[in-house]
């Protein structure tokens, strides 16, 4: 069998390491996406690799950057077709690259939420496996079509969640199954103030920071309670004023408290809190959680693994190469193979579903932030 070809829609930050022309100033400046596919590529495992955005002016720029960040430093083939051309505005151009793809390719939806839908249901259409950035969709009306469509054609589609393959995080989930019927869980997540410039074409528009962020530890909970409890309510809260300040429609944290029904009939309570008005630190993300069930408990602190670096030009810094490493090995060459930022993808390509947020799989998930979110519209709780 041929190697797949792979469609990449979305040229933003995770793709393509660049935010409103410029490189990122996160932990992310190489980007994700576009440097896993060249190196997968390298080794063979893919064939053709597409870009599809909706302004082509930008593709030059996306190409002068990965030569500077990925080409020169790793010695990897960068090359990719793009859609629209580069003299061209085209904000469904992804139709037009959809065409170009058969079935057993593949395509990766990084794009802003509301988008995520009518791209991932035409890709499964078509036959091809999907791979869509979190939050998979908003609404359960939205990912019950997504099973339906992947049950008649018989393909994958999945939700790209990289912490089911953090070592440590994998590693809480079994802990946590073994420690009897769930008690609490607190989770945190938050971004600096910048990225409110970074979103500013869709914050509050097309989505808010609960789905952003709360959408990480919220699937990671559902799936450390996969067959042992289940979600029954939703009630929502929210902090204002900063974005608000700044011109966009949106709250600066969420917090949702939900209550689940163990197996045994015993009681839990899940509070998520994300927000995107951090100050600037040594990590560009906070991101811990707490879980306590009745027989144990677990604490992990995502952002300090005792690994401490300090620059003159970049000052003091937490860094993670396990999420993703851009330091080159002792060859010169990319070294990130391991990194779990590049296994959620590499995974999904190869067919390795072990931990595969699957759109089997995530329907609680989906759920829980739809709930939030009418939750904070109407000012009640929300029944699952």
């Amino acid at each position: 069998m041929s190697a797949p070809k792979i469609l990449v829609i979305g040229t933003g930050e995770y793709v393509t390491g660049l935010v409103n022309g410029s490189e990122s100033t996160s932990d992310k400046g190489a980007g994700v996406v576009a440097l896993t596919l060249f190196d997968l590529r390298e080794r063979g495992f893919i064939s053709e690799i597409i870009l599809a955005g909706s302004n082509g002016s930008k593709f030059p720029l996306v190409r002068g950057h990965f030569d500077h960040l990925i080409t020169k430093r790793y010695g990897l083939d960068t090359s990719f077709r793009s859609f629209p051309d580069d003299d061209q505005h085209d904000p469904r151009a992804w139709k037009s690259a959809l065409q170009e793809l058969t079935p057993g390719d593949a395509v990766l939806i990084f794009t802003p939420d509301d988008l995520h839908h009518e791209m991932a249901h035409a890709s499964a259409s078509k036959g091809l496996n999907v791979l869509v950035a979190k939050p998979i969709v908003k609404t359960v009306a939205e990912h019950d079509s997504l099973i339906a469509v992947s049950r008649t054609k018989g393909i994958t589609i999945a939700m790209e969640v990289h912490k089911r393959w953090d070592p440590i995080y994998s590693d809480a989930r079994e802990k946590l199954r073994n420690l009897g019927d769930f008690s609490y869980f607190s989770s945190y997540m938050s971004q600096p103030k910048s990225q409110l410039d970074s979103f500013r074409a869709w914050a509050g528009k097309s989505s808010d920071i609960s789905y952003y962020l709360n959408a990480h530890h919220i699937d990671f909970h559902c799936w450390t309670l996969e067959g042992l409890a289940r979600p029954t309510s939703v009630i929502a809260s929210a902090s204002t004023g900063v974005a608000k300040s700044q011109g966009l429609p949106t709250e600066d944290s969420i917090t949702l408290m939900v209550d689940w029904l163990n197996n045994s009939g015993t009681k839990g309570t899940a509070v998520y809190t994300a927000s995107w008005i951090a100050a600037k630190a040594e990590v560009h993300s906070q991101q811990r959680f707490f879980a306590l069930h009745h027989a144990g408990e677990v604490r992990v602190d995502q952002a300090h693994r005792g690994y401490d670096f300090a620059s003159d030009a970049g000052g003091h810094q937490a860094p993670n190469p396990l999420f993703y490493r851009y330091t080159p090995g002792a060859n010169g060459r990319f070294a990130g193979q391991s990194s779990y930022g590049y296994q959620s993808i590499a995974d999904f390509i190869l067919g390795k579903r072990e931990n595969l947020a699957t759109i089997e799989t995530t329907r609680n998930t989906t759920a829980i932030l739809e709930a939030g979110r009418r939750s904070l519209d109407t000012g009640r709780l929300i029944e699952l």
